[in-house]
């Protein structure tokens, strides 16, 4: 009766079950598995394959020598496609979605470059509509209330100390839809804005900063729990000055972002932190702009030009040229890098790229994971841990062979 009733809920046409692969579930990875996928969610799934008389065959779609993992979850992209989340632009801002989205980004907070307040407000009122419409998890700010001296490849004029006021109006014009500001908690206003935004339920970020250790604990203590690009634009680990790394690593409290590109860091680098932090507080981010899933060649970031030269993007003029302007990442780039180059576990690659990032994004309840009833968000990969079908609400962006 069982195996009858089975086959009744795989006859229905708005179910599909894929079989064969190897799935990436909480538990760990299980050989042959099988997932339904049921009115854009996950139905059951199991940890072996089924007989075939248990699921309907035409709605079965055989994916064995597969790994199947859950959608990756981006809180940190400026840019894609040749497009920005900075231009106020609703069309451009939704091919930077759809660009990451090829490549296994199911869910993606947008990040701006420092701007001027009225301009980052104009943005901010656009992103959140898209928030607001599914299309995006978020907003972040990144800037500019960040330091002079850790820059990076934000316009240093522009920048501004933390006023909790100004703090306030770009949380004000995000309506709700903010889910992370970056601030140097040593300027003036740093910890007063960071306790604000802790209250106000955004993530407090230390990054693009100065600070020493003990004002690095100060601002953990006063509500931060992410570090915007561990190591990239801080200053490095000191035996006499740890800095900021050493406070961020070692407290359970914060999690880091890293960018897994092979530029931004020595991948002995990313295993410490992998070592120290645990894979469950380490989420990878792509910091991408607007030449990520194109060639190389002069892009703009944010007011600024940006030339990229083998994948890798620097600011082409201005006091900080010669930075490196974000990256070119894709998120299915990190995830195979992980696992080839740095020695993750297929586990620990899933924390850092789906799991940590949506839990701290507060959507671990919809995607995240493969799990009964969350959203059908999910990647396949082929032996070589190369993308080869991605999967959004149910909806096939990229088919794997055969479907």
């Amino acid at each position: 009766m069982a195996q009858q009733q089975s086959a009744q809920r795989s006859s229905d046409p708005g179910r599909t079950v894929l079989a064969g692969a190897r799935l990436a579930r909480p538990s760990g990875v299980v050989e042959r598995g099988r997932i339904a996928i049921e009115d854009g969610r996950i139905g059951d799934v199991h940890s072996r394959d089924l007989d075939l008389d248990e699921a309907a065959a035409g709605r079965t779609v055989d994916l064995s020598g597969h790994l199947i993992v859950p959608g990756f979850v981006d809180m940190h992209v400026h840019g894609g496609g040749g497009g920005s989340f900075s231009s106020a632009d609703p069309e451009e801002c939704l091919k930077v979605a759809e660009t990451h989205r090829r490549h296994g980004t199911t869910s993606m907070v947008a990040s701006t470059v420092t701007g001027e307040l009225a301009d980052l407000a104009r943005q901010a009122a656009v992103l959140a509509e898209l928030v607001q419409q599914g299309e995006l998890a978020g907003i972040h700010f990144e800037g500019p209330f960040i330091s002079a001296d850790r820059c990076g490849a934000h316009q240093p004029e522009l920048l501004r100390d933390p006023d909790p006021a100004d703090v306030r109006k770009l949380l004000n014009a995000s309506h709700g839809t903010a889910s992370m500001m970056t601030v140097a908690p040593e300027l003036p206003g740093g910890m007063e804005s960071v306790r604000l935004l802790a209250d106000a339920g955004v993530i407090a970020a230390i990054g693009h900063t100065d600070s020493t250790y003990d004002a690095t604990r100060q601002a953990i203590e006063a509500g931060a729990t992410v570090a915007t690009h561990l190591f990239n634009a801080m200053p490095a680990l000191g035996h006499r000055a740890p800095g900021p790394v050493a406070a961020l690593l070692e407290d359970e409290r914060i999690s880091v972002e890293l960018i897994n590109d092979g530029t931004h860091l020595h991948p002995a680098m990313l295993q410490l932190a992998v070592r120290e932090a645990g894979a469950g507080r380490v989420a990878f981010i792509t910091d991408a702009m607007g030449a990520a899933g194109m060639n190389d060649g002069m892009y703009p970031l944010g007011p600024m030009q940006v030339e990229v030269k083998d994948g890798v993007a620097r600011i082409s003029e201005g006091p900080t040229a010669g930075s490196i302007a974000g990256s070119t990442l894709t998120l299915d780039r990190a995830f195979q890098r992980a696992v080839t180059v740095d020695g993750l576990t297929v586990d620990q690659a899933v924390q850092a790229l789906s799991a940590t990032p949506a839990r701290l994004l507060g959507i671990d309840d919809r995607t995240g994971s493969l799990q009964t009833g969350k959203d059908a968000d999910l990647v396949v990969l082929d032996a070589a841990y190369d993308l080869v079908g991605v999967m959004r609400r149910g909806e096939w962006l990229v088919r794997p062979p055969g479907v």
